[in-house]
């Protein structure tokens, strides 16, 4: 094409653009073209894109800086102290006043919570800054950490604002990376990102056209108006010509989320092979949780790192009977099971304490209880809550579709082909496997595996025949198989993700472009 034709297909963008570099006669970054265009950045960044790909200008260089910044983890820890620093005014503190700390006690504190302190505690012991003696009581050894050293130094420094990352010495800069904010660990103090700063150049040709550009050249317009009719000033224009060969802008239409259009498709699917949908509350007993599902008290899946407790109110106010009694029964020496329980003495008083459900097999404890159909097939999308480590297959809340199934001639191998009807209708997946598993309350005991086409063999959840120690204290006397599966990996599967974190995204254009390819 010509100069005068090539200059008539400009978009107002990038006559903009060109208009600036126009002004100077070498190299332009691009901070300095979104000053001298009074444009925004993302403008100009598409308009530089065009005019690349015409031929009028080529990059000349580009520089990537790194830069660190504090996150909001990092400034409150500024504000307040590190956990390294503040383990270490603890400690001495506490000898000031002759008194002794364990790591028990120090977890104890609010201030942090236990994962960081525990990881603060490794490193200062490591240091030889502290020293653990007997009872687990920790000392300080007057020993410099000097990690501890560097990290209040940075904070001091990166609180006036980001600054370059090859602007610290070596060993502060191998801080800096070792306490960033990574993939799957977010609570890090330090964020390294990329500041990346491009210089262009016009092309021979793009000098022609750019001469075109300038300010008092024949002014372009788009729309031919009643006033330029009127006064006759549409001679002295130059009208936009009309480019029929571009797209069209897209029409983001509404539609329902993908993860939530996989949930009802779960749900049609489970209702069309005649289950019926069972419901409970996200506040759960520890009783309906864990109790009825014969887990002794002292199972370490009741800790405070694996379930989340309500703070106000913290218990309820009873259990219902018979089923609080015959429970216990069944906890203490077995009850009328036949089996000789856990052999401990059961605390009804922690059974009403109140817990955020970590797992859907509490709502079909409750539909037991109910007095159920039998023979009969039940199933329930239930949210559930778990302190876990965010990554790409885990996260603090979760839907499991749970299931069970009673009659006379249920056993083990009904729920297998299940298992595997659900792995192949539900998660669209092209390969399952069973593995041997352990739960207190099924016996046999199995896990559905299935393959994901980028992450491998991922495990979505477990399933078995319900031990008589739950069925009988909640007046259910045949087999019943139950599973509880992770709807959130099946999902993963079915949509095609290899990231847990993307069925919860933000990114509209993700989004709209993910595909239900299961429906």
């Amino acid at each position: 094409m010509d100069t005068m034709t090539i200059h008539e297909s400009l978009h107002p963008l990038e006559v903009n653009i060109l208009a600036a570099f126009d002004q100077t006669s070498g190299p332009v970054k691009d901070t300095q073209l979104v000053e001298m265009s009074h444009l925004e950045q993302s403008q100009v960044s598409m308009a530089l894109g065009w005019l690349q790909a015409k031929g009028l200008l080529r990059m000349e260089s580009e520089i990537v800086t790194p830069l660190v910044s504090l996150t909001d983890v990092g400034q409150r820890y500024h504000v307040v102290a590190s956990p390294l620093d503040w383990i270490l005014g603890a400690l001495s503190s506490a000898h000031q006043e002759d008194r002794r700390l364990t790591v028990k006690d120090l977890q104890s504190k609010e201030e942090f919570q236990p994962t960081e302190l525990s990881r603060a505690i490794g490193l200062l012991k490591k240091e030889g800054a502290i020293r653990l003696v007997s009872g687990g009581v920790v000392e300080a050894t007057g020993v410099e950490s000097p990690t501890e050293k560097a990290l209040r130094s940075l904070l001091i420094q990166l609180h006036e604002g980001p600054k370059g990352l090859h602007t610290f010495p070596s060993s502060l800069q191998t801080t800096i990376r070792h306490y960033s904010v990574k993939r799957g660990n977010t609570r890090e103090p330090f964020r390294i990102e990329e500041r990346i700063e491009r210089v262009y150049l016009l092309t021979p040709e793009g000098h022609t056209v750019a001469k075109l550009c300038r300010p008092g050249a024949l002014e372009e317009v788009s729309q031919l108006t009643p006033e330029m009719l009127k006064d006759g000033s549409w001679r002295n224009k130059r009208f936009r010509r009309y480019t029929i060969n571009l797209r069209p802008p897209r029409v983001a239409f509404g539609r329902r989320h993908p993860y939530r259009e996989f949930l009802d498709s779960v749900k049609g699917k489970l209702v069309s092979m005649g289950f019926q949908e069972m419901r409970g509350p996200l506040v759960e007993t520890e009783f309906w949780d864990m109790d009825a599902l014969f887990m002794p008290q002292f199972h370490p899946a009741r800790a405070i790192h694996d379930v989340y407790f309500v703070k106000r109110p913290t218990h309820a106010d009873k259990i219902p009977e018979p089923f609080l009694s015959k429970v216990a029964a069944a906890h203490e020496n077995g009850g009328s099971t036949g089996s000789t329980g856990w052999r401990y003495r059961y605390d009804r008083q922690r059974a009403c304490r109140l817990v955020l459900r970590s797992q859907g097999t509490a709502v079909s404890a409750r539909t037991l209880a109910a007095n159920p159909a039998i023979p009969g097939k039940y199933f329930s999308i239930a949210r559930c809550f778990r302190y876990d480590q965010v990554d790409a297959t885990h996260a603090t809340d979760f839907f499991q579709v749970e299931g069970i199934v009673l009659g006379e001639d249920i056993n083990f191998r009904t729920l297998l082909g299940l298992l595997t009807l659900f792995a192949k209708e539900m998660a669209q997946a092209q390969e399952s496997r069973f593995l041997p598993a352990y739960f207190p309350f099924t016996e046999p005991s199995v896990e559905l595996h299935v393959r994901h086409p980028q992450l491998g063999w991922m495990e979505l959840g477990g399933a078995g025949l319900f031990r008589p120690e739950v069925t009988h204290p909640l007046g259910v006397t045949v087999p019943v198989i139950a599973w509880g599966l992770g709807l959130d990996r099946m999902a993963m599967v079915a949509l095609g993700l290899h990231d847990i974190r993307d069925l919860f995204s933000c990114d509209l254009e993700k989004v709209r472009t993910m595909r239900s390819r299961f429906i």
